[in-house]
C-alpha cells in the first residue's frame, strides 16, 4: 500500500498544481479523468512500439545508443502517442475553449501515462525508486506536456495560417526536450550528467512561464473580473 501511495502521489500533486491554476474555467472533471485514463492506456501501445524499435544494448554506453533510444525510442515514440491521444480525444471536444486548457488536457494525459509507467517500476524496483522518480521522472512527463499543451492551446485559436505551425511545435518540441533529459541520463558521461538538475531547472522555468501566460488568455476573464 506504501508502495502504491508512492507511486501515484507525485502525479496527484502535480495534477493538483496544474488544474487550481485555470483561474477561470475549470475543466469538467469527468473529462478530465478519461484523459488521465487515455494516458495510462496509451502505456501499452508505446510499450509494444518501443520494443520494436528498440534495436540496440541499452547496457551499452556509447552516445549513438544512448541517443537513439533517448530520441526515438523514449522522446518520439511517447510524445507522438500523447499527441496523437490529445488530437483523437480533446482537439475538437466542445470543452477546449480556452488556451490554457490545452496544458491542462495535455498535462491530464501525460500524468495517467506516468503514472502507469511509474506504478511498474516502483512495484518492480521498490521505495528507493519511487524517490527518485517522483523527482525526476514524473514531474519530467507533466513538463513536456505542458510544452505541448502550451503551443496546441494557441495552434487552436490562432490565426490559421499559423495554425499548422504551432501544431508541429507542439509535438516536435516536446519529442526534443524528452530526447535531451533520456539522453543525459542513458550517456552516463559525467560531464553531461552534472547537467541534469540544470536542465530540470530549465524545464520547471520554462514550463511556469507557458502556464503564466496562457492563463491569463482566458475569454472568462472579463467576466471573472467583473
Amino acid at each position: 500500500m506504501l508502495l502504491l501511495a508512492a507511486a501515484v502521489a507525485p502525479s496527484a500533486a502535480l495534477l493538483y498544481y496544474f488544474y487550481t491554476r485555470d483561474k477561470y474555467e475549470k475543466e469538467p472533471r469527468k473529462l478530465l479523468l478519461k484523459a488521465f485514463l487515455l494516458g495510462g492506456g496509451l502505456v501499452v501501445p508505446v510499450l509494444f512500439a518501443e520494443l520494436y524499435l528498440n534495436i540496440f544494448d541499452i547496457t551499452e554506453t556509447n552516445l549513438l545508443t544512448a541517443g537513439y533510444t533517448a530520441f526515438v525510442v523514449a522522446g518520439l515514440v511517447e510524445e507522438s502517442f500523447k499527441f496523437l491521444g490529445f488530437f483523437l480525444y480533446i482537439w475538437k471536444h466542445r470543452d477546449f475553449n480556452e488556451m490554457y486548457d490545452g496544458i491542462v488536457y495535455s498535462v491530464f494525459i501525460s500524468l495517467g501515462f506516468a503514472t502507469v509507467e511509474n506504478l511498474a517500476y516502483v512495484l518492480s524496483a521498490g521505495f528507493s525508486t519511487a524517490i527518485v522518480r517522483s523527482l525526476t521522472a514524473v514531474p519530467a512527463h507533466a513538463l513536456f506536456a505542458v510544452v505541448m499543451g502550451y503551443y496546441l492551446g494557441i495552434a487552436k485559436f490562432t490565426q490559421p495560417k499559423f495554425k499548422q505551425k504551432y501544431v508541429l511545435l507542439g509535438l516536435f518540441i516536446p519529442v526534443l526536450l524528452h530526447g535531451i533529459y533520456d539522453f543525459i541520463l542513458l550517456s552516463r558521461k559525467l560531464y553531461l550528467l552534472v547537467l541534469f538538475i540544470p536542465y530540470m531547472l530549465y524545464l520547471w522555468k520554462r514550463s511556469l512561464r507557458h502556464v503564466d501566460e496562457l492563463v491569463e488568455f482566458s475569454p472568462y476573464k472579463d467576466e471573472e473580473d467583473t
